[in-house]
């Protein structure tokens, strides 16, 4: 696997310009760059689709944080997550690895193996003196009972859930805080006193607080939309009667919900105020101009989970499908990136990108090399407003292991996506042009024949055998 090629020990920086290469990978560096490395905040939503910020056409609630961070910063909108679930997706994120090498590609009982395997970029960061911290859900295990294992994989503090399941509750009877477990007096399981969004996000403030003197990398991983949906009555409140409701019943996995959308648009409210409070942190401390934020979703929103679906409030935007489906509104999501003074304001970059590509943008963001078992390229030009300089993805690929397996290709303005792979790995490949149909509603596969047979042979190239995981039937 492409961890083992990696060892913990990382050599000192051969500075090359504002950049550091060393001997882990030859990435280029960007001499003309006079910018020091910024303390680095990536704020994680669960389940949120791209058309659930109001910049980017919600209309049935607003999101002024948010549209705000828009305003002042760069907004992606070919930007794609790890996988349409939870457990690939950030996966790929920590360890800028796509699914088709990535260990962790599926929901199920697994987790990140010691090192030096599925090296996470808290690793990397701690090499290059940040402190780091993780709060939330964890994405190095789907379902673990180790509470230390964030904290053996990179991060120096870590308080949340180490168990997906688990996080389907926003009010545990328990939470790991850095290997021990802590009781939350109150609270039931699908109700309670203690909040975690509100706990998550005190806090990440209060770790922010005590390292603002440091060079940092948090790592906010919310809960929220996810089911259950449930939210404090203060963010729901004014949407009460303004949408007609199904309710969800009693006596299923999820929380009895008998306002599912207005439940719903009050979760994304409270993302967006928990974004202004570390918006509003960052400025009290002074050190916002020193710090890139961003902000992104897992995977697409949700497909009647808990009593939702994306359908009900145009979660997807115009994009096709949510969670589960690696059609357009299942991969891509919001991503958005601030940092003062160096990333321009109000700024939209078209640029083709994945989770992936954050291990090797916050590495060259950190003067410490890329290593050469990434699947990323970083984003760093993109950022710094040098696009004849960023480099650009042959392909994307995704796999996912559910409903009788499915892969996917982004190749240039083409959309390849295979269906029911575990029965007959070379089913009929659909193909989209993203750029004259984003829809995807138009399969012109027949028409183009010869880039049917080029993404075949990249979903063959892309996808290595996996230990644990097997996508095709023998």
């Amino acid at each position: 696997m492409f961890g083992m090629q990696w060892t913990k020990t990382i050599s000192k920086p051969l500075l090359c310009g504002a950049y550091a290469c060393t001997s882990l990978a030859g990435n280029q560096c960007y001499a003309e760059s006079k910018v020091e490395s910024p303390n680095i905040i990536f704020i994680l939503a669960d389940d949120m689709g791209y058309g659930d910020i109001s910049a980017l056409g919600q209309t049935n609630f607003t999101t002024p944080n948010l549209d705000q961070m828009i305003k002042d910063g760069m907004s992606f909108t070919q930007a794609y997550t790890g996988s349409t679930v939870s457990a690939p997706s950030r996966a790929c994120l920590l360890t800028g690895q796509h699914t088709g090498h990535v260990f962790q590609r599926h929901n199920a009982q697994i987790q990140f193996r010691p090192d030096p395997m599925d090296i996470t970029i808290a690793t990397l960061l701690q090499g290059a003196d940040y402190k780091t911290a993780m709060i939330g859900k964890s994405g190095l295990s789907c379902a673990s009972s180790d509470g230390d294992l964030p904290n053996q994989k990179g991060f120096d503090h870590f308080y949340g859930f180490v168990h997906h399941g688990n996080a389907h509750r926003q009010y545990p009877q328990k939470l790991w805080r850095n290997g021990e477990q802590v009781t939350l007096e109150g609270n039931y399981g699908k109700t309670g006193k203690q909040y975690t969004g509100n706990l998550f996000v005190n806090d990440s403030l209060e770790w922010i607080e005590q390292n603002k003197d440091n060079r940092f990398f948090l790592h906010l991983s919310l809960t929220l939309p996810h089911a259950d949906h449930t939210v404090p009555e203060e963010y729901r409140s004014e949407f009460i009667g303004k949408f007609k409701e199904t309710p969800y019943p009693e006596g299923r996995h999820y929380i009895e919900q008998q306002y599912p959308k207005a439940t719903y648009a009050g979760m994304i409210k409270f993302i967006d105020s928990s974004v202004g409070r570390i918006e509003q942190k960052l400025k009290q401390l002074g050190i916002e101009e020193n710090t890139l934020v961003i902000f992104a979703s897992d995977n697409g929103a949700l497909q009647g989970e808990g009593g939702y679906h994306y359908k009900d409030l145009n979660s997807s935007g115009i994009l096709r499908g949510g969670k589960r489906d690696l059609y357009e509104g299942g991969i891509r999501t919001p991503f958005i990136v601030k940092w003062p003074g160096v990333v321009k304001s109000g700024s939209t970059s078209e640029h083709i990108t994945a989770f992936w590509d954050f291990l090797p943008t916050a590495c060259e963001l950190a003067n410490i090399g890329i290593p050469d078992w990434t699947d990323g390229i970083s984003i760093v030009p993109t950022l710094l407003n040098q696009e004849k300089q960023q480099k650009q993805h042959q392909y994307l690929y995704w796999e996912f292991h559910e409903q009788g397996g499915k892969q996917a290709i982004r190749y240039g303005r083409w959309k390849g996506v295979r269906l029911n792979v575990k029965k007959d790995r070379y089913s009929k490949i659909e193909l989209y042009d993203l750029v004259k149909d984003p829809k995807e509603e138009n399969d012109i596969s027949d028409q183009n024949s010869d880039v049917v047979v080029q993404i075949s042979k990249l979903l063959e190239e892309a996808h290595e055998p996996s230990e644990r995981f097997q996508l095709f039937s023998k």
